[in-house]
């Protein structure tokens, strides 16, 4: 085999991985806080990019610049999905936390069907052609047989996006407080820590990142229909499974105290509750 062909096919492979990894990520999240499997999500994926199309479309007949259209486009799909996954969670998955198992599992594949066939009625069955929203770099120019300018900001993308994440979870107050309800939502709850916020904001951002990664994609192959939710939701899945869900296991005290291993008392749990509800109460 030819030694630049196995190159391009390693740098192929890697950016659609990378957007699997995106994807698979709220899988993980979500999975990691309440031990769910969100089948929906693949859809979540999908309606972003669907988003991501109709305003970029809308954006281009304006005139706007390249660049402000991808912009704009990425948030517009990453705030709408969110606000998708906000209410999927809230709707479906909250009142059967502490149902049986099997519930919340068929309440996700039929949030899942419900979404896909929503998207197939209000658009189209047929394949769209999505807009080049990415312009050839020139300093790419003599790896364009190797890697495209598509691939090069997926890419990266990627890799800011996970050492942001990293960052969130890791040293963030809100990241400590989704440690915390990962290992044992009742202690959290004793300490002051809103489980429903957290929970919310766990999909919300699983849900962003999933219309990243449909925007990306996109743009990447040039087409979109109603059905590349399920495909992209089942090999996110299985990377996943692969990948392992262990993303916040920590001791719960982390959400009290970055320092100290001794839970702090329950008398301060008004101050752990300031510190660990970076967002407004939703009931």
């Amino acid at each position: 085999m030819d030694f630049e062909y196995l190159i391009e096919l390693f740098f192929s492979g890697l950016t659609r991985g990378s957007i699997y990894a995106l994807i698979a990520l709220g899988y993980t999240m979500v999975y990691g806080i309440i031990g769910l499997i969100n089948f929906a999500h693949g859809e979540i994926y999908m309606i972003g990019a669907f988003t991501a199309f109709i305003v970029a479309t809308v954006l281009s007949i304006y005139g706007l610049p390249l660049f402000a259209v991808l912009l704009l486009a990425a948030v517009a799909a990453m705030i709408w999905a969110a606000a998708y996954g906000f209410t999927v969670e809230k709707l479906a998955y909250r009142p059967l936390r502490d149902a049986p198992r099997l519930s919340p599992l068929i309440s996700a594949i039929g949030m899942s069907i419900f979404l896909q066939n929503y998207v197939l009625l209000a658009q189209t069955s047929e394949f769209l052609s999505f807009p080049e929203l990415i312009p050839e770099f020139a300093f790419l120019e003599p790896y364009a047989y190797v890697i495209g300018s598509t691939d090069f900001v997926i890419l990266v993308t990627t890799a800011v996006i996970m050492g942001i994440l990293t960052w969130l979870i890791k040293f963030t107050l809100l990241g400590k407080a989704m440690r915390a309800t990962a290992q044992d939502k009742t202690m959290a709850a004793l300490v002051g820590i809103n489980v429903n916020n957290v929970i919310s904001a766990t999909f919300v951002i699983g849900s962003a990142l999933a219309a990243l990664g449909g925007l990306l994609i996109a743009s990447h192959v040039g087409q979109i229909n109603f059905f590349i939710g399920f495909i992209a939701g089942i090999k996110a899945f299985t990377a996943a499974v692969l990948g392992g869900s262990a993303l916040f296991q920590v001791p719960c005290w982390a959400a009290s105290s970055s320092v100290s291993p001794r839970p702090l008392p329950l008398a301060m749990s008004p101050v752990i509750t300031k510190m660990c509800l970076p967002f407004p109460s939703w009931s």
